[in-house]
């Protein structure tokens, strides 16, 4: 694995991962930081179109197809029966960046934040998963783990600045230093098992 910064999301379909990703990359983007994303999909996704020019060269043979115009260029590689790449593999195929949010990679060997819902009638997640660092809820959870509002994406994504120390410009650590604040108190309570866990969505 690279030296970028890594953090996943993990939790049941319905819960709103995507949504909250969608939401945590649009305020840290806007923080300054260059922000990257690995999705897992089932495997008969396409973000090719039938009939378009890329998806003849594809379904001609190509291993690879390249498209590129002035705004981005995208890259299509065909594994054709060969094993489906590991994270690490993905991460390596990405330009370097301030951070890589991971989401639907839920047994990856990396830190997560559980995003829990509680309409979605499935098991908690972290009480298997030790990588699991936080819980993004709408609903409070008998937990050490620090616990995040599933509704503030902002206090989400201040969660991950601080667990990665990743480097904010001086006027975006200005605005976010009394949200950090509280949040770096529940870093240090799950940290030490005599302290209280503080609930950061208090």
């Amino acid at each position: 694995m690279n030296m970028m910064k890594v953090i996943g999301f993990a939790g049941w379909s319905g819960s709103g991962k995507t949504t909250l990703v969608e939401q945590v990359i649009a305020i840290l983007s806007q923080d300054g930081l260059v922000v990257s994303l690995v999705k897992h999909a089932h495997h008969t996704f396409d973000i090719d179109h039938e009939g378009k020019d890329s998806w003849r060269h594809r379904h001609a043979g190509c291993r690879e197809v390249l498209i590129s115009s002035g705004r981005r260029w995208s890259l299509m590689h065909e594994l054709r029966g060969e094993n489906e790449m590991s994270l690490d593999d993905l991460l390596g195929q990405l330009s370097h960046c301030d951070l890589v949010l991971v989401e639907g990679f839920k047994r990856a060997a990396i830190h997560k934040i559980e995003v829990h819902r509680q309409a979605v009638r499935e098991p908690l997640l972290f009480p298997a998963d030790p990588l699991i660092v936080a819980v993004a809820s709408d609903v409070a959870l008998d937990t050490p783990l620090p616990q995040l509002d599933l509704n503030e994406p902002a206090q989400v994504a201040d969660f991950i600045v601080r667990f990665l120390d990743l480097r904010l410009p001086a006027s975006r650590k200005t605005e976010r230093s009394a949200l950090s604040e509280r949040l770096g108190e529940a870093l240090d309570d799950a940290d030490d098992p005599d302290r209280a866990c503080t609930d950061a969505a208090n």
